[in-house]
């Protein structure tokens, strides 16, 4: 059904296939005018003399009208092949078909009954002439031959049983089931073959298409040469990434076109080697890339071509594409190098470090020799980045690394790890004498004074040092033992070098094993707070208590918290810690005379994180404490690390109503621009200048005095720290500082020892035995 054009199926686009049957209709008009013709001169040769002449011409004009109307539809239907046709076309040319076919009943209904038997038979040897005529000549439309079949079959079919002739009427019955037939399968093959014409050529179109584009695109181009290696057929674009025409290179010796100079001397790339070998050896070859001399510039090119046979399978040259490259490989190499150097300093990164480390491992490995990896990190980098910013902070990563390139020799490579971090690989270290040198020299060169956007600026060097392979048969473990070997380094208070040793592994492990700890310490409530007192200078008493941190691990016994305060810090297990501080010295404190304060120290990492001013309001309200008894002390370095988060958090804790007092004052990083922004409520003077002003020292003296009276006119209160004796107490006394802290007074107890002060008339006897 679908072949007739009776029904169109879902699956398939029916609209462009009924095109392509309709489209060759044009191209059989004449041939079907001719037999109609035929058919029309026998029949006027039958009954020329029995038919009157006028009506013979009558029919002979009308079917003559059929035939144009018919032509007229099919000249219409000649571009269908090229777009979709509609149903009323289908239509028309179906109406078309039926009109013909009725033009052909006349003679069988008008003009046969008026003749003898022999004529009748003639008439219907000529309609079945015509009905096989369109059944082949016209398969593109087999609605309509099976139609003009029905139609004059029928006309004829009755005329032979009205002349009582059944044998006839029988036989022109299987004629016309076999024309019918005949028809359809005449379709269905005419169908099928232009489909795959169809096929093909949309397929050659697209072929032709995509080589135009390639043709006609910026970059690529085709090449073929003969099996002399001359240039044939030379296409346009590939003249123009030659630089010449197409009539100047056919012919032309294909390597010689784009070997430059070298073609000459025969000194060619090797790239451009491989290619001739190639070529040479009739070899197929796929995205070569191959350097090439155009217009006396170096050029990348990427080629693929293979070898082309003629019709008797012989060698007959390579045809193939090619395109220049030449941007991709520089943003290639530009990559590449991105890839292995730092962009602010432009020294080796991480990744060229690590493979400089491997190949000096492998050097000495084969050589019986030794390698050394240094790490180097900056000391006191981060306040400068923090202090005067990022912009200022990466000059001076630049200049610290044009330091570094200047004492480098071929035996070593400096590089950026990231950060402040960089490293140093020494590719022969059998002196190991000159693993010494190079750090000692590190540190002395990198400590001088920088000067950088009108700013000088001092900082310091820590390195950390490891021999291969006896420190480490792999860089990763050369890089972690010099990373411990810094670590020791950096503990000792920077400025040193140290090499790895054995020991510092165990060390690395206690750390672990006591971070490890350190974080169930609170859920095993193993943390407790000590009390130290405060005491007026004039009489001695009690004015405030110092919360001071303890911890007993069950695991390391008593721990110091000069060990696990910086290890907390580090991990920022700080933050959780000192959320238990608070509370549980603002409860402690509630317990006390309500005119006794407490003071807690907070570490730089607690003030920075956003919760903190939270914990404090948390704190106080939970356990009740007035927050005018609530005393934080700080440090000056936090100032260092970020001065505007650190100024606005402690001004919203004062704003509650705390006090703040500066501890360690003159030890750190002084500066009375701190003291003058903020109003703290206390500055502490450190232990250090105690003891001086104890022993005469005159700088001592001088910074109390000064301190003193900077506090007194700035309305702050000042205590002095670690009074141990009578006579540091008399000197402070005469010094002028309002308050006193120290082992005179008492050491840290715990909070039932202190509560039990407030009982005793004699606090000088606090620390007795």
């Amino acid at each position: 059904m679908a072949v007739l054009g009776l029904t169109d199926p879902a699956e398939g686009d029916w609209g462009r296939l009924r095109g392509l049957q309709y489209s060759s209709l044009a191209r059989n008009t004449v041939a079907r005018g001719l037999a109609h013709g035929i058919a029309a001169l026998g029949v006027l040769r039958l009954y020329y003399g029995s038919i009157h002449i006028a009506a013979l011409i009558g029919w002979i004009a009308v079917l003559a009208a059929s035939l144009f109307y018919g032509a007229k539809i099919d000249k219409a239907l000649g571009d269908a092949d090229r777009r979709r046709i509609s149903k009323e076309e289908v239509n028309r040319q179906t109406l078309s078909s039926i009109g013909n076919a009725l033009v052909w009943v006349v003679p069988l209904a008008t003009f046969a009954p008026f003749s003898p038997p022999s004529a009748q038979l003639e008439l219907w040897a000529v309609c079945a002439m015509l009905m096989t005529a369109s059944a082949m000549l016209l398969p593109a439309v087999p609605l309509g031959n099976l139609l003009f079949a029905a139609i004059v079959g029928g006309a004829a079919l009755v005329s032979f049983l009205f002349g009582g002739s059944i044998e006839m009427a029988l036989l022109s019955l299987v004629f016309m089931v076999i024309v019918g037939l005949g028809a359809i399968e005449n379709a269905r093959f005419f169908l099928t073959a232009r489909i795959a014409e169809s096929a093909m050529a949309e397929k050659s179109e697209v072929v032709s298409m995509l080589l135009r584009e390639f043709e006609e695109g910026e970059a690529d181009w085709l090449w073929q040469i003969d099996p002399s290696r001359r240039v044939r057929s030379a296409s346009p674009r590939f003249a123009f990434a030659l630089g010449l025409s197409p009539d100047e290179i056919e012919g032309k010796p294909f390597i010689q076109l784009i070997a430059g100079p070298a073609w000459d001397t025969g000194q060619f790339p090797s790239s451009l080697h491989d290619l001739a070998e190639r070529i040479k050896r009739r070899e197929s070859f796929s995205n070569l890339l191959v350097r090439v001399t155009i217009n006396n510039q170096q050029r990348w090119w990427e080629l693929s071509g293979t070898s082309k046979l003629d019709e008797d399978g012989n060698f007959d040259g390579f045809r193939g594409v090619g395109s220049d490259v030449t941007e991709q490989r520089e943003s290639s190499e530009k990559i590449a190098h991105m890839a292995r150097y730092d962009t602010l300093t432009g020294l080796p990164n991480r990744m060229m470090v690590t493979e400089a480390l491997g190949e000096a491992m492998r050097y000495a490995d084969q050589w019986r020799t030794r390698c050394a990896f240094l790490m180097i990190d900056l000391d006191r980098f981060k306040s400068v980045n923090d202090t005067l910013g990022h912009l200022i902070g990466d000059q001076l990563l630049a200049r610290v690394s044009e330091r570094l390139k200047s004492i480098m020799t071929d035996n070593e490579l400096v590089g950026r790890l990231g950060g402040d971090e960089f490293a140093i690989v020494i590719r022969d270290a059998s002196d190991h004498n000159r693993v010494v040198r190079v750090a000692d020299a590190v540190i002395e060169l990198l400590s001088r004074p920088y000067e950088v956007e009108h700013h000088t600026l001092y900082i310091g060097a820590s390195v950390g040092s490891a021999i291969g392979p006896r420190d480490g048969t792999t860089v990763e473990t050369l890089m972690r033992n010099a990373d411990l070997a810094l670590y020791r380094s950096k503990e000792e208070g920077g400025g040193v070098h140290h090499g790895y040793e054995p020991s510092l592994h165990q060390e690395a492990e206690e750390r672990r094993k006591l971070e490890f700890s350190l974080r169930r310490a609170l859920e095993k409530s193993e943390m407790m707070l000590n009390y130290q007192p405060v005491v007026d200078a004039k009489d001695e008493t009690i004015v405030s208590f110092e919360a001071l941190l303890r911890w007993n691990s069950e695991d390391h016994g008593f721990v110091s918290p000069a060990k696990f305060i910086p290890l907390a810090e580090d991990t920022r297990l700080i933050v959780p810690i000192g959320e238990w501080v608070l509370r549980e010295a603002c409860r402690e404190a509630v317990r006390w005379p309500s005119n006794i304060k407490v003071a807690v120290n907070v570490s730089g990492e607690q003030l920075l994180d956003p919760g903190f001013i939270s914990s404090v309001v948390t704190a106080l309200s939970s356990s009740g404490l007035p927050a005018q008894r609530l005393e934080i002390e700080v440090t000056e370095s936090i100032f260092v690390r970020d001065s505007s988060t650190a100024r606005a958090a402690l001004e919203q804790i004062m704003s509650l109503g705390c006090g703040i007092a500066l501890d360690d004052f003159g030890t750190g990083y002084s500066s009375l621009a701190y003291i003058r922004n903020l109003r703290f409520s206390t500055i502490k003077v450190d232990r250090s200048f105690v003891t001086g002003a104890a022993l005469g020292n005159p700088e001592s003296l001088a910074i109390i005095r000064a301190v003193v009276a900077m506090a007194e006119s700035l309305e702050m209160s000042t205590t002095a720290e670690g009074v141990e004796t009578e006579h540091e107490l008399e000197v402070i006394r005469q010094l002028g500082c309002r308050k006193i802290q120290g082992y005179y007074f008492g050491r840290p107890m715990g909070a039932t020892e202190a509560r039990g002060l407030f009982q005793g008339s004699q606090l000088r006897q606090a620390n007795a035995g």
